[in-house]
């Protein structure tokens, strides 16, 4: 367990949002689907805390078919009203329809792309997590030429709730950046895991 007076100060004493800190915020993740999952629980976030969400998450997943893209891509009125009603989510039309539209563009990519979804995500580090070095969370950006770039990419594909802050969120979220403070034990333990990706994965070729 990371030691408290070197974690990332965010999560505060929460012990489920400093679990999520421990084990799963900054680990390359590079399944398509859990890809697809983060993205639109970032999508869900959007003016609301993480936090929020997380404690939540579960009821998402239960109510989303546990995230499985080919399910929610055939969504009609009857699913969105069934969502609209459920107290456990976060019940914004906007968001839901986003959710479905999303997984039918990731059925679109999976079919057509080469590296499908994992690909046209990591692309935009050259395959490989970038580590960054900031030794206080004041020194962490909202967003980045990345985020903005890999926004725009994402809008242009049909994507909704994927501005530039939410995709860094995303982005930091799913090991694409490494923005664990420098002290944390977890900047360590998530650069070790990003040495072990393989060099050529999803990079961007010219």
């Amino acid at each position: 367990m990371t030691g408290a007076a070197t974690r990332c100060p965010w999560p505060g004493k929460d012990p489920l949002y400093v679990a999520y800190h421990d084990e799963e915020w900054g680990v390359p993740e590079f399944d398509a689907r859990a890809l697809y999952e983060k993205l639109v629980l970032d999508g869900f976030q959007a003016g609301l805390s993480w936090i929020t969400i997380l404690r939540k998450r579960e009821n998402f997943r239960r109510a989303f078919d546990g995230f499985d893209p080919h399910r929610i891509a055939r969504y009609g009125e009857r699913q969105i009203a069934r969502l609209l009603k459920d107290e456990g989510i976060i019940r914004s039309r906007a968001k839901i329809e986003a959710a479905i539209k999303g997984a039918q563009i990731w059925l679109e990519i999976m079919e057509r792309e080469n590296g499908g979804f994992a690909a046209v995500i990591w692309k935009h580090v050259e395959g490989r997590p970038q580590i960054n070095r900031f030794k206080t969370t004041a020194r962490v950006p909202a967003s980045t030429k990345m985020s903005e770039a890999l926004s725009r990419d994402l809008k242009q594909r049909g994507f909704n709730f994927v501005g530039p802050v939410i995709v860094y969120a995303f982005a930091q979220a799913v090991g694409m950046v490494n923005d664990h403070i420098v002290a944390c034990p977890r900047h360590a333990a998530c650069a070790a895991l990003a040495a072990k990706v393989p060099v050529s994965l999803f990079r961007d070729k010219p």
